[in-house]
């Protein structure tokens, strides 16, 4: 059962309204849920508008964040736990070592490097751990699409297509979490 989330998403808010409305929506949805907030640290963006919003419905958050951006004044001062970690490799193992599942909300290119390594992880035995894309306005399609073409073009093997999930809903993802059977890593013939 999932009792701790990395969630990674933008640092920005976004050109529309809704996505900090999503933000908060799914925030609420992690108190509600009793599970705690594993995330980047930040206070800008829906990363702070997630951490504001557990915390504010009695819920816990723990900030992973690095001294370069600690040292920039952008980490929330209200956490419940701060890590300060001298780089961003160390700040996305200690998330993935934190947390029971990783999902990604709408964000940019960090927000895709952190799940996607994430993901790219199962297949090598570096991450056992559930995998989703937040696919909310149908932000993610596209990148699934990819995923496709990948299987498609025999990159990408469908146990590990299938070990990440796109949803739609707080529910779907938890449900796919909370039932999650990592594959077996990769063998090389």
């Amino acid at each position: 059962m999932i009792q701790k989330l990395a969630v990674f998403c933008g640092a920005r808010p976004g050109c529309n309204q809704e996505y900090i409305t999503m933000a908060s929506e799914f925030g609420k949805a992690m108190a509600d849920h009793h599970i705690d907030l594993v995330y980047g640290g930040g206070k800008f963006g829906l990363m702070g508008t997630v951490a504001n919003t557990v915390l504010d419905n009695g819920g816990q958050a723990y900030g992973v964040i690095t001294e370069e951006l600690y040292s920039r004044k952008t980490s929330l001062d209200r956490l419940t736990d701060l890590k300060v970690t001298p780089n961003m490799d160390l700040r996305k193992e200690a998330m993935m070592n934190m947390a029971d599942g990783l999902v990604a909300l709408p964000g940019g290119l960090g927000t895709a490097e952190e799940v996607i390594q994430a993901a790219s992880w199962t297949g090598v035995g570096d991450n056992s751990k559930p995998v989703a894309f937040f696919n909310y306005n149908h932000f993610y399609d596209d990148m699934r699409k990819q995923f496709e073409v990948m299987n498609q073009e025999g990159f990408l093997e469908q146990e590990y297509l299938d070990a990440v999930c796109f949803a739609t809903s707080f529910d779907e993802m938890l449900n796919f979490m909370n039932h999650y059977q990592a594959p077996s890593f990769r063998q090389y013939h």
